[in-house]
């Protein structure tokens, strides 16, 4: 189940990692400790942070550095317009999704 969660994981984690900071502004480790948190204990940071690379690029999120007590500053992420955008569009593709793969659940009973 471990294999088959991380690959699930991994087409959906852009999605669940913008739903995160549609609530709140966040940094990298903030991210990954909340996903652990949720169960997601096979999340590396180093996935995080590739991913929060990627997001910025694509005009997604927002970078602020914060100073830190330790250590350099940190990269606080927030979600652009155009971020909120693309997450309402994954909503609505996950609608669909899971909505199919229910109906073919209840088919297959």
């Amino acid at each position: 189940m471990v294999r088959q969660m991380t690959e699930m994981l991994k087409g959906t984690l852009e999605g669940v990692v913008l739903a995160i900071l549609s609530g709140k502004s966040a940094y990298g480790y903030e991210i990954t400790a909340w996903l652990r948190e949720q169960g997601f204990a096979d999340i590396a940071e180093g996935t995080v942070y590739a991913l929060l690379v990627r997001v910025e690029q694509r005009g997604f999120v927002d970078v602020d550095r914060v100073p830190s007590e330790k250590g350099p500053p940190r990269k606080v992420y927030s979600l652009t317009a155009a971020g909120r955008d693309y997450l309402e569009d994954f909503w609505r593709t996950w609608s669909f999704l899971s909505d199919r793969l229910e109906q073919l659940r209840q088919e297959g009973n």
